[in-house]
């Protein structure tokens, strides 16, 4: 399985942490280790996730934060990295405007 973490996705989680960062530093460090571990057991574990909102959804191992993905064929696609704090309407609004 290859892992592509699409642009707006991307974009997700520099703001993530920006905001952890902002909170203390070194904690915005801390949060792109701890999600890019969680990008990484895609790998493996790809498609056992439940589906919202028309994506998987893997929580983040550590912090508040899940990951949205498609897998297709051998390609797992990532489309959103989102605060699990935030309104589920927001981040259902979110995930319509990425498909």
């Amino acid at each position: 399985m290859n892992v592509v973490v699409l642009e707006d996705a991307a974009e997700d989680l520099e703001s993530g942490a920006q905001f952890y960062e902002s909170c203390e530093t070194g904690v915005g460090d801390y949060f792109l280790d701890s999600i890019l571990s969680d990008l990484d057991s895609l790998i493996l574990f790809a498609g056992i996730h439940p589906v919202y909102f028309g994506f998987h959804r893997m929580l983040s191992k550590r912090f508040p934060f899940c990951i949205y993905y498609e897998v297709e064929d051998e390609v797992v696609y990532v489309y959103a990295i989102l605060d699990l704090r935030r309104d589920p309407l927001w981040i259902r609004t979110r995930l319509q405007e990425r498909r």
